[in-house]
């Protein structure tokens, strides 16, 4: 994938564009933020944070503490970034490690639910607060607050699926 130009000249009013100079500004602006991402998960994954568990683990781990109850794995998947059969696995690694626990689901007898052990949430939290310095830190160090509050919103209006078409 290309890496994105350092500078760049002022765009003009969408209005006055047409629809293929939208379409290459859109497609510019995908390659800028999947150059960015790219980027920074390396930067991430190559600290020493992550407790002898891979980004995808610490992911589910995240995804569990986030949740008030637990989760069967259908539902997790709609979380994380992995396909039913490798999140399986995953989970299975984690809870022969002790990090989490499968455990009967009250509502359907023949499905087990996903949560966190007291040791999975303990390592989660460790992880947590290093990891969320080390977001912190490059993020504040490249970007203004303004541009950090842009970024949120923008993300989460990309996030945000009102048609249900991009899921």
């Amino acid at each position: 994938m290309p890496t994105a130009p350092s500078a760049r000249t002022a765009p003009r009013a969408s209005s006055q564009r047409s629809p293929r100079g939208r379409t290459r500004l859109a497609n510019d602006a995908w390659e800028a933020a999947l150059a960015a991402h790219g980027v920074l998960i390396r930067g991430f994954a190559a600290e020493d944070v992550w407790h002898g568990l891979t980004m995808r683990e610490y992911d589910v781990l995240y995804t569990l503490s986030k949740c008030e109850t637990p989760q069967r794995l259908g539902d997790l998947g709609g979380h994380v970034l992995l396909s039913q059969p490798g999140l399986s696995r995953l989970v299975d690694r984690l809870v022969e490690r002790g990090l989490v626990a499968r455990c009967a689901d009250p509502l359907d007898k023949r499905a087990a639910n996903l949560t966190l052990t007291d040791e999975g949430r303990t390592l989660q939290r460790r992880i947590g607060r290093a990891h969320g310095a080390s977001v912190a830190a490059a993020l504040t160090s490249r970007l203004t607050d303004e541009e950090l509050a842009l970024l949120e919103s923008l993300s989460l209006k990309l996030a945000t699926d009102p048609e249900g078409d991009l899921t």
